[in-house]
């Protein structure tokens, strides 16, 4: 008896809920950096700001953080943004918008930050290769 009063259940759900073709279409998009903040070096246990600069191409591209990825010492680093797929957007030429995150120094040796410039003819990421040297005193 609970089995069937499970699988009614389970089923009236599956018929409840249905996908609205009229609700808005969003995806995600890594922008490129125009241009970065970065310190000639670090020292080791102290935190540093780093600031970003980027260029929304249109008024359907929102702000949602910075991609960041960590390998070992080497930091890729883009904007990501949601974007709502939609006819009615209109390109921006406005100046670029500046973010920033705080970046924490745990590791001796060089951090080695890659900034995301966007891609080649090809449909390749390009990258902005930029080593950092860490000092200890």
């Amino acid at each position: 008896m609970k089995k069937l009063i499970l699988l009614t259940l389970f089923l009236l759900t599956l018929v409840s809920c249905s996908i609205d073709d009229d609700q808005q279409k969003y995806s995600s998009e890594i922008l490129p950096i125009d241009s970065y903040t970065l310190p000639e070096s670090f020292k080791l246990g102290e935190t540093y700001e780093i600031k970003l600069k980027y260029k929304k191409p249109s008024d359907c591209h929102y702000f949602q953080g910075i991609y960041y990825d960590k390998d070992l010492n080497i930091r890729t680093i883009g904007i990501q943004t949601t974007v709502l797929e939609s006819t009615d957007c209109k390109p921006l030429t406005t100046e670029a918008t500046e973010v920033s995150f705080k970046f924490y120094v745990t590791n001796t040796g060089s951090y080695i930050f890659k900034f995301y410039k966007g891609e080649d003819a090809d449909g390749k990421n390009i990258f902005e290769e930029v080593e950092v040297p860490v000092t200890t005193n």
